[in-house]
């Protein structure tokens, strides 16, 4: 089985050191949000960046995706 890959198709090793340190984890999320065409997601993630982190975070340790709670 393939592992899964978020942040831009890395791996997920790679995914979970960006998602570790908070500036990279913040342009990540909201590169991959609006590049998804999620615009509203984005905006969200830019304005409610530490808690979206650490919601990022924890899902990237557990799951190896970012968090998809904010799939709008």
């Amino acid at each position: 089985m393939a592992a899964k890959k978020d942040y831009f198709g890395l791996d997920r090793l790679i995914s979970i050191i960006l998602a570790i340190i908070p500036f990279t984890a913040w342009i990540c999320g909201v590169v991959t949000r609006i590049s998804e065409g999620k615009i509203v997601a984005g905006i969200i993630r830019i304005f409610g960046g530490w808690i979206i982190w650490i919601l990022d975070l924890v899902c990237m340790i557990l799951k190896g995706e970012i968090c998809r709670i904010l799939n709008v």
